[in-house]
């Protein structure tokens, strides 16, 4: 079965929209300079024209399966493939990509997870805080134009461990990151609340949220100060 590189000559036309190959995605990640960031927990990767996932989900693949090779226990496996997952963070134009993309990234995640771990083991606040990861790293929006379908700042999650088994979730926009600059809080949670319809309040200041350290299988939670 040939796989399916474009999914209509239209949108190939629009926005040269054209997926890669799972050929070419492992020759580029067995590079040996892409191998060698592959093999770590700290290295970033970002996937500015992610599509469905073909480069992120492999890219998971192969950090987890490095995670296991160097966990000491089942705790410490644990927070590996979360730190492992925390890495990876892709913008993708398209919204029905990007729906893809993360059911595609958290069934990835899913599937090694209860393929690794024991029953007795696997745990749901793991899996819980995976979720909160991937749709914190994956983003709909344009990357040249750093801004999200509704115009408003991409927002990235910078996680930073802290100690051996806790995590400082920090937020940059997209904008901030390639710039150089600080941190900016973010008020998606508060937008999604909102009415599509409804007229933005001109005198409301954006407040930057501040996360709590947490242990990596309790960043679900969302924990603020």
């Amino acid at each position: 079965m040939s796989e399916k590189i474009i999914k209509s000559a239209d949108r190939v036309k629009d926005i040269g929209e054209v997926f890669t190959p799972r050929k070419t995605v492992d020759f580029m990640l067995d590079q040996p300079e892409i191998k060698e960031k592959v093999n770590s927990l700290t290295a970033t990767f970002l996937e500015p024209s992610a599509g469905e996932g073909a480069f992120l989900v492999e890219l998971l693949r192969r950090k987890l399966s490095f995670a296991t090779e160097q966990s000491k226990d089942v705790s410490d496996m644990q927070n590996k493939f979360l730190q492992a997952l925390s890495t990876l963070y892709g913008i993708e134009l398209m919204e029905d990509n990007v729906e893809l993309l993360v059911m595609n990234m958290a069934n990835t995640f899913r599937d090694v997870y209860f393929n690794t771990f024991k029953p007795e083991d696997q745990s749901q606040k793991v899996l819980k805080s995976a979720n909160i990861i991937i749709s914190a790293n994956m983003a709909q929006g344009d990357t040249l134009k750093r801004t999200t379908a509704t115009g408003d700042p991409i927002i990235f999650s910078e996680w930073k461990p802290v100690g051996n088994n806790k995590v400082q979730r920090t937020e940059y926009t997209f904008d901030a990151i390639v710039e150089g600059e600080g941190p900016i809080g973010s008020v998606q949670n508060e937008a999604e609340q909102l009415s599509l319809f409804a007229e933005p309040d001109e005198d409301e200041e954006t407040e930057a949220k501040n996360y709590l350290p947490v242990k990596w299988e309790d960043v679900y939670k969302q924990l603020t100060d």
